[in-house]
């Protein structure tokens, strides 16, 4: 069972394993509260994870580590199961799903392991392991549904309370649930009266759908780009932790996501990945009250694709009303484009790219239509360009703002 000194103990075996990550102040995330941004995106292998990880494998017998481990991921428990069976001279074997980044999967062959890609999500890769573990008789290090990974996890609650003793709120990602039960056990052990509020992506509300219907339930399908909390089912130890320490589940979009991610890169300089940046996400747009509280917003992981990183950065852009498409019918003739460019011009936005098209199906025979991208300052902004566009005698016929 999970108990307090468990989590100390995690604490003590991995000093010098670990590193124990800042808190830095985040005053711009929301002008509201005193945000703080627990940076686990800098923890060795770019996630928390490596910390339940390491600390299940060092309390294995001699006899379990001969026989190796085995885990399913999608991702971060990967590198962190990899790198902490590196350390202890053992074998593992990840199973990990066809759909996480590239960057994961390499990062975890780098780290030793033998990697097994399963066609899915999270959920088929742990199927796939549980008939794997059966075969080889290697321990099973289960990424949250576990007291010692747990235990592990816990001890960010430890650092959280050490560098902000007065902090009145935690607001963690939840996939499983592994990362919020340790935190939570750990934070009101020590400060009942500290809040400690969950994250999950809106098309993975797993935890959430748990805690509504008070009993663990597996999703039929989860969408998001957040890979690292795309759980179907949350676990039964975890659920049972949340539903007694955890004050609230929120969720929040993808794009909201989206928008997390370029607000950190902005102004902090940092780098999330989707499921490590929900927290941040849900404080930017008031999904929780923490209003006039110290709060604490846990960046989990930073193990993000380039690939994705750069749509990512486009939807949040969309997302803030830094970018926007505008599509307009206009009478062709010569002018048309230059009135346009200069109403953006003459309110300081700025045109990135521009389609002409005089042959749609759906225009009159001296008709043509004009696509605008262009880079603004904000919403309200975008609103003022494209007001003054229609106050002009153009008609917008659709737009992307």
């Amino acid at each position: 069972m999970l108990t307090l000194d468990k989590i100390y103990h995690a604490a003590f075996i991995l000093k010098g394993v670990i590193r124990e990550t800042a808190l830095i102040h985040a005053p711009l995330i929301n002008p509201q509260s005193e945000v703080y941004l627990k940076t686990e995106n800098l923890q060795i292998t770019g996630s928390f994870k490596v910390r339940g990880a390491y600390y299940k494998i060092s309390q294995l017998s001699a006899d379990e580590k001969a026989k190796g481990v085995i885990a399913c991921s999608a991702g971060n428990h990967a590198q962190g199961v990899a790198l902490a069976a590196a350390k202890n001279g053992i074998p593992s074997l990840i199973c990990i799903p066809d759909s996480a980044p590239i960057s994961k999967v390499e990062a975890t062959k780098s780290y030793g392991a033998e990697v097994c890609l399963v066609k899915g999500v999270y959920d088929d890769a742990y199927q796939k392991a549980c008939e794997l573990q059966k075969e080889s008789g290697a321990t099973f290090i289960h990424p949250f549904d576990d007291p010692d990974v747990i235990a592990g996890q816990g001890t960010i609650g430890l650092e959280i309370l050490n560098q902000l003793p007065d902090v009145d709120a935690v607001v963690v990602p939840v996939g499983g649930g592994g990362l919020i039960s340790g935190v939570a056990y750990a934070v009101k052990s020590l400060n009942p009266n500290c809040k400690v509020y969950g994250v999950q992506a809106s098309g993975a509300p797993s935890m959430v759908k748990a805690l509504e219907g008070k009993k663990v339930q597996a999703l039929q399908c989860v969408s998001t780009f957040a890979d690292g909390i795309a759980v179907k089912c949350p676990g039964d130890v975890t659920y049972d932790l949340c539903s007694k320490y955890v004050d609230e589940v929120v969720t929040v979009t993808d794009d909201e996501i989206a928008t997390a991610i370029l607000t950190l890169i902005e102004q902090q300089k940092m780098i999330a990945e989707g499921a490590g940046a929900v927290a941040v996400a849900a404080v930017m747009f008031n999904k929780i009250d923490v209003k006039g509280k110290k709060v604490v917003c846990l960046l989990s992981g930073g193990n993000i694709d380039v690939t994705i990183l750069s749509r990512v950065i486009s939807r949040g852009l969309l997302k803030a009303g830094r970018s926007g498409d505008l599509v307009i019918e206009m009478v062709d003739k010569p002018g048309q484009l230059k009135e346009v460019s200069a109403i953006i011009a003459n309110l300081g936005g700025n045109v990135v790219s521009v389609h002409h098209d005089r042959g749609g199906e759906n225009t009159g025979m001296n008709a043509c239509s004009l696509h605008i991208r262009m880079e603004t300052r904000n919403r309200e902004h975008l609103d003022q360009i494209r007001n003054a566009i229609v106050e002009a005698g153009f008609h917008i016929v659709n737009s992307k703002l």
